[in-house]
């Protein structure tokens, strides 16, 4: 009888060891559908309500979406289909309507902010991507220059010289543009700011430096003389803004060039600022002063998969 229930044991123990080296076996067959994209970006502001930040991988030459995001908190990890994962030559990061569908929600967005391709498992991403110039070559933002003078040529009034601002050279007539700055792809603009009692009032929007503003003829704030010189810039001699009553002197304020999503996500100036300077207490009006570089040229990033 005892010999009975041993060799039962033993076959009992047999056929467990044995399903259990099959369970193991599977187990080490099992290949993995879908993998982990691991995003870490320095610069990035919130966006608001209206818009979001999505990622894209370009697999042969398609986009797939990797997700969308508010938050600016990172890393972030997101899971990904491990066949596009693999593939993918590049990321891309964009600026998307909040709630997007159909069509427009296959591709991303011409304001497209970060891009890098892969090398490895890592790709390193920035914003150089959105400057181009006449070649199609990209050039940073970081090689940016400007100059303005201070003058309001949409009156009559000369005592207010002090409450216009115009991003032009006139040293040497001609009239020649004050900025150099990098071509923009599709999907942003440039815009000037005047910082008034903390807040930044918009001199307009533009795209080239050597045209008037897109707000040249309907701005609120300038005269009734005409839309002054054919270059971006703004007189602050009608009406007013952030608690100010125009006209006024932009001597001790703060003047910005930022570069815009278009559409653009908030009234207030995107993280992107490649020129910045402070009007100096003593400039004189209509003399030729020089910017300097703003506190953000560049984003950039890291994306892990």
């Amino acid at each position: 009888m005892k010999k009975i229930l041993n060799l039962a044991f033993a076959f009992a123990l047999a056929t467990t060891f044995v399903a259990c080296s099959d369970d193991d076996n599977n187990n080490n067959n099992i290949v993995p559908t879908t993998g982990d994209l691991i995003v870490d970006f320095t610069g990035l502001e919130e966006l608001g309500a209206d818009f979001v930040y999505e990622g894209w991988l370009i697999v042969n030459g398609s986009p797939v979406s990797t997700g969308t995001f508010t938050s600016v908190t990172f890393p972030q990890t997101y899971t990904v289909g491990i066949d596009n994962l693999q593939a993918a030559t590049t990321f891309v990061l964009s600026i998307e309507p909040a709630g997007e569908t159909g069509a427009d929600a296959l591709a991303p967005a011409a304001t497209k902010l970060l891009a890098g391709n892969f090398s490895g498992d890592t790709a390193s991403v920035n914003s150089d991507n959105i400057v181009v110039d006449s070649s199609g070559e990209i050039k940073a933002l970081g090689s940016s220059w400007g100059k303005y003078f201070l003058a309001t040529p949409t009156d009559n009034d000369d005592s207010n010289e002090a409450s216009g601002i115009w991003f032009l050279d006139n040293t040497t007539p001609p009239a020649v543009a004050g900025l150099g700055l990098p071509t923009l792809t599709d999907g942003w603009k440039y815009e000037g700011w005047v910082v008034l009692n903390g807040t930044p009032v918009s001199t307009g929007t533009f795209t080239a430096v050597d045209a008037a503003d897109d707000n040249a003829a309907t701005s609120p704030y300038k005269g009734a003389v005409g839309n002054g010189p054919g270059f971006p810039g703004e007189d602050y001699v009608m009406g007013s803004a952030a608690g100010v009553d125009f006209p006024t002197d932009l001597k001790g304020a703060t003047v910005v060039i930022s570069v815009e999503p278009s559409p653009d996500n908030s009234p207030a100036p995107f993280t992107l600022k490649p020129l910045a300077h402070v009007v100096p207490a003593d400039a004189d009006n209509h003399t030729v002063i020089s910017m300097g570089a703003g506190p953000k040229a560049v984003l950039s990033g890291s994306v892990i998969r």
